[in-house]
């Protein structure tokens, strides 16, 4: 029994030593785990990080950086503006306003100084290297802007053409029992370009929260087409008042595709006129020399021969 109780305690002391032994340590092997792990975290992130092009790993940083100091520098009311045209164009390569300001600035002291060093090199005088570097400084500033009035402008005219098809799409969809929203998904899925990214940016802000007519409205905003500005005040009117969908859609669709007759029957108006220019200087003069110049070759030699 003696034995028996001995080795009991002896069990017992045991147990609570190891006990306490591992309630010391315990927070320092955690630690040394973690440590351990944020160590492995690091060494990962840093392969990562030379693993990325040196465009990603000095270039992006270094103009983000310096884009945020420009817009510092920016009035509230030119960022204002200026973010309302990249809107309009469609955020291309989603450029901030800061961001764009830098792209103007750089590529004015790219074409700027190297245009100077250049004409400088073709051993111009000075006041030639000056007035060229000017211009090209006024073409680098200027060139981001023209990127920017030509891009919103076809972006509009694709919306504008692509109108009529997706009117079509949504009058079907909706006849067919479905409702203005799920119409709008079903325009997403089958008709590609700028209108159905419009469309789906719509359709997260209504999950989002936002009132479709709020939503809509918006892409107004984001469009500036006149006809889309239309149908867009069609549907938020039919709407409040409850009009058939169905009916409304019908009528705009075939109001679209008015629209877009007259539109192609204004341009072939147009074109007379247009051609006008190029036939008076380019091909009547080549005419004239196929028709006359024989003659005239003919008209020499008999005064020649006189």
């Amino acid at each position: 029994m003696l034995y028996a109780l001995s080795f009991l305690i002896l069990i017992t002391t045991t147990l609570m030593i190891i006990t306490m032994v591992e309630m010391v340590t315990r927070k320092k092997r955690t630690l040394k785990l973690r440590l351990e792990k944020i160590g492995e975290t690091s060494k990962e992130n840093e392969l990562n990080e030379l693993n990325k092009p040196l465009r990603e790993r000095v270039l992006k940083p270094l103009f983000e950086t310096t884009s945020a100091q420009l817009g510092k520098l920016l009035p509230q009311q030119g960022k204002d503006n200026l973010e309302k045209k990249l809107i309009l164009a469609g955020n291309p390569g989603n450029l901030g306003p800061s961001e764009f300001i830098s792209i103007q600035i750089g590529l004015c002291l790219i074409l700027g100084i190297g245009g100077s060093f250049l004409i400088h090199f073709l051993n111009y005088e000075n006041m030639r290297v000056l007035v060229g570097g000017l211009v090209l400084t006024i073409v680098g500033y200027n060139l981001p802007k023209l990127y920017l009035k030509t891009k919103t402008e076809k972006r509009q005219k694709e919306i504008q053409r692509n109108l009529p098809d997706v009117i079509d799409l949504l009058t079907v969809s909706v006849e067919a029992g479905l409702g203005f929203d799920s119409a709008i998904a079903k325009v997403t899925t089958k008709v590609k370009g700028e209108i159905a990214k419009e469309f789906t940016v719509v359709l997260n802000e209504i999950k989002m929260g936002k009132s479709r007519r709020n939503a809509l409205k918006d892409l107004v905003y984001r469009t500036q087409v006149d006809d889309l500005s239309n149908f867009i005040g069609a549907v938020v009117q039919a709407d409040q008042l409850g009009v058939s969908m169905g009916n409304m859609l019908r009528i705009q669709s075939g109001q679209m595709r008015v629209n877009r007759r007259q539109r192609a029957e204004e341009k072939a108006m147009k074109a007379p006129i247009k051609m006008l220019f190029p036939m008076v200087f380019f091909i009547f003069p080549c005419i004239f020399i196929v028709l006359l110049g024989p003659a005239l070759i003919n008209l020499m030699k008999m005064f020649l021969n006189m």
